[in-house]
């Protein structure tokens, strides 16, 4: 595919919006590939999505070196941004008008991952295969664990894999050394791929609609461990698994992904758990694939995927 820029707009919603965007990307000689919208009436607010070709867009993209680009904040990025710094100065006044928050991505750029796993395997390896074989648009720079199960899985595919041991007296200890590998790595952003250890809120609140789980379950029902057990036991009809962007509380972030599998009374808890394993790798893969595409816009707890 060709490389494309992409423009995210969240807004209170007011006439006029589409075309100043259209108009503006046409000035500077952008030609619009694709537009998708949304405005939710409850909240009054207006979400965006525009990808644009700049081949002869007259503001240099071509050295944006960044996952993305926020005005006043440059993503993970040391480089000179003099391109992006055009950019956002001369869509300002725009922005100012209808009190936009906006974010600037190009699709040309691989975001790095690091993805956490315990000790099953199910969702990294499908994650991995995905990758390889360029379904996933992203380098995975590092798998961290906190058992040494996995790491054959990361030797067949060339990635380090680092064993970062958890118990319940050295936490802060293991999210310190955890904290250090990150800060080597420089992802940007990271996969909960069943990794079974709640992070801390200090460590969450770092790296915000960064940090993607998958729950075996379809929230907001049945949070916590054993979401299957507790289904079994309730006697569900359908099963599901979430992918979701991880907050301060448990199993309640914004949701990108979700699907659901029909159950009957003939299934037990293994049957349940053996169905659930192929949800979670499709919906975790999909929810990963939609933010490196920069389809995910968040807004409250919710968020709008185009």
């Amino acid at each position: 595919m060709k490389p494309s820029a992409i423009l995210l707009i969240s807004c209170p919603d007011q006439k006029g919006e589409v075309a100043a965007i259209a108009d503006f990307v046409f000035r500077h000689g952008g030609n619009i590939l694709h537009a998708d919208e949304h405005a939710d009436e409850e909240s009054g607010l207006f979400l965006m999505r525009v990808e644009f070709d700049p081949k002869d867009f007259d503001i240099d993209l071509s050295h944006f070196n960044s996952a993305q680009f926020n005005p006043g904040q440059m993503a993970h990025s040391s480089s000179t941004q003099t391109g992006l710094s055009e950019f956002a100065e001369q869509f300002e006044p725009i922005a100012t008008k209808f009190q936009m928050k906006w974010r600037l991505a190009l699709s040309s750029y691989r975001q790095r991952a690091i993805i956490f796993v315990s000790k099953y395997d199910h969702c990294l390896v499908d994650l991995l295969y995905r990758q390889k074989s360029g379904e996933l648009a992203c380098d995975i720079a590092l798998i961290i664990s906190n058992h040494p199960d996995n790491q054959p899985i990361a030797d067949f595919y060339k990635i380090p894999y680092e064993v970062v041991s958890v118990t319940k007296d050295n936490k802060g200890a293991a999210e310190a050394k955890i904290q250090s590998l990150i800060d080597q790595h420089r992802p940007d952003f990271m996969v909960l791929a069943r990794y079974m250890q709640i992070l801390s809120n200090d460590f969450v609140n770092r790296y915000p609609r960064r940090i993607i789980n998958i729950h075996h379950s379809f929230l907001p029902a049945f949070v916590g461990a054993r979401p299957y057990h507790q289904a079994f036991e309730r006697g569900v009809k359908l099963i599901g698994a979430t992918s979701h962007y991880v907050t301060e509380v448990l199993d309640d972030g914004p949701i990108i992904e979700q699907d659901v599998v029909r159950v009957s009374h003939r299934d037990t808890a293994e049957d349940l758990i053996r169905k659930g394993r192929d949800l979670e790798k499709v919906v975790l893969s999909r929810a990963v694939r939609w933010h490196v595409e920069n389809r995910v816009l968040v807004y409250g707890n919710k968020t709008v995927v185009f």
